[in-house]
């Protein structure tokens, strides 16, 4: 699902830091470990009760058989979420900074200014030489063409799906 315009706004600076460390993430990546996945197979629950249908040397045994499928699976699925969401924030976020600077006039500045909130309104306002007042009607203006930007794209994405 893609995100709005106002979504962007007000969580473009956590999207980013998620971004960084799933980025991270799927640099590093090893996959589940050894130890996480014996003690998931060890203790596997089934409403809420411990599964105690055989003894402890057939789990063990079952473990050393299925032990590398079960590990690749649980690594190609866990790999497989980090990198379709890194996808996405990537995407939603070069969007997001994309139609941002094609705002009119003083508003891409000012809206990554807001957005990335290293700077107070005041300070904002002080550094466009206008009153707080100011950048409220930028941030509003601003949002209108982003919303526009954002319509455009789902109807885009609605013209390819139903054609």
């Amino acid at each position: 699902r893609r995100m709005t315009a106002e979504t962007m706004m007000k969580e473009y600076r956590s999207l980013k830091r998620e971004l960084s460390v799933t980025g991270f993430q799927l640099q590093r990546f090893e996959g589940i470990s050894e130890n996480e996945m014996i003690e998931s197979m060890l203790y596997s629950y089934h409403e809420g009760e411990r599964v105690q249908t055989s003894t402890l040397s057939d789990k063990t045994a079952g473990i050393a058989v299925n032990y590398r499928k079960i590990m690749e699976r649980e690594n190609d699925g866990w790999y497989q979420y980090l990198f379709n969401r890194y996808l996405y924030l990537s995407e939603e976020i070069d969007f997001f900074e994309r139609s941002v600077s094609v705002l009119s006039g003083q508003l891409p500045g000012v809206v990554m200014d807001l957005v990335e909130g290293e700077l107070t309104w005041e300070n904002i306002a002080a550094k466009y030489h206008v009153s707080t007042a100011m950048i409220a009607k930028y941030k509003k203006k601003a949002a209108a063409e982003l919303e526009k930007m954002y319509g455009f794209r789902d109807k885009q994405v609605e013209a390819y799906v139903l054609g």
